[in-house]
């Protein structure tokens, strides 16, 4: 399938960590994936905009970022519904919760039923920090490091186009050999789903940790639909309430079937 071609119609789709604005946003690449969607409903899960970065570094803007915009407008026009939870990186827009924009409703968290009747929160996922953070130096040398890996992640694949290789994450593929990004990503998936189970959900939908997944854990759903500055992936619904983590291409990486009814048995008389 083309980047450009019509995907099958969602119920909902789930986008989150895009970081606009900042030089490791893969913009170019959310544009092709936005042109040509068709959903019901789509949730803006926090760190669209890197209103952090544009105030301490260069912003980065250029075509593939005003692209995005235009396919939001798009969609917006097509009939879409535009839910935005803020993160932590475009925090203040945290100020206008509550309100109805003319494109977009503002939600510090919302909850999203399926249609298969599970009712999952959204919410960015910073909430859950102070549960999975130790601070310290220990936490700003993973800062520094971080910085260093995104610089060598665009290095890599600049090269790879150059090569006609596809997209391929060296950021992740590290975090996947650390011990303590393992760790540290099991708290943050515990944290979530405490905080579903707590109010009586199904599960959740989340970002935040720029690691993309879905799975189920003790009947709970976890969700993340991954960022735009690694994994380069989203999450989908379909008409039956089914999930998948959907790479840009628009290609499958994982799905999770809906729930089914109760099999009702009927017995003769």
């Amino acid at each position: 399938m083309s980047a450009h071609a019509k995907r099958p119609r969602q119920r909902a789709v789930f986008v989150s960590d895009v970081h606009l604005g900042s030089k490791n946003c893969h913009a170019a690449e959310l544009a092709d994936f936005l042109d040509g969607l068709d959903t019901r409903r789509l949730y803006l899960v926090g760190d669209i905009v890197d209103l952090w970065w544009m105030a301490q570094r260069r912003a980065a803007w250029g075509h593939g970022q005003h692209r995005v915009v235009e396919c939001l407008h798009e969609l917006v026009r097509a009939g879409t519904e535009i839910i935005y939870v803020p993160g932590n990186h475009d925090r203040p827009i945290r100020r206008f919760c509550g309100l109805m924009l003319p494109y977009m409703q503002v939600r510090r968290r919302a909850i999203h039923q399926l249609a298969d009747g599970r009712r999952l929160l959204v919410a960015h996922g910073d909430d859950y920090d102070a549960v999975t953070h130790f601070g310290g130096f220990q936490e700003h040398l993973g800062d520094w490091l971080y910085d260093h890996i995104l610089a060598g992640n665009r290095m890599t694949n600049f090269a790879r186009r150059r090569l006609g290789l596809r997209y391929w994450s060296l950021a992740d593929f590290l975090k996947r050999r650390s011990g303590a990004a393992e760790r540290y990503i099991q708290r943050f998936v515990n944290a979530g789903l405490a905080d579903a189970r707590r109010r009586g959900l199904d599960g959740i939908v989340c970002g935040h940790i720029h690691r993309a997944d879905l799975r189920e854990v003790d009947g709970l759903v976890y969700a993340n639909d991954g960022d735009w500055v690694e994994s380069l992936t989203a999450l989908a619904e379909d008409a039956e309430g089914g999930l998948c983590l959907l790479g840009h291409d628009g290609a499958v990486l994982k799905r999770l079937e809906p729930r089914r009814p109760p099999l009702r048995l009927a017995f003769a008389a």
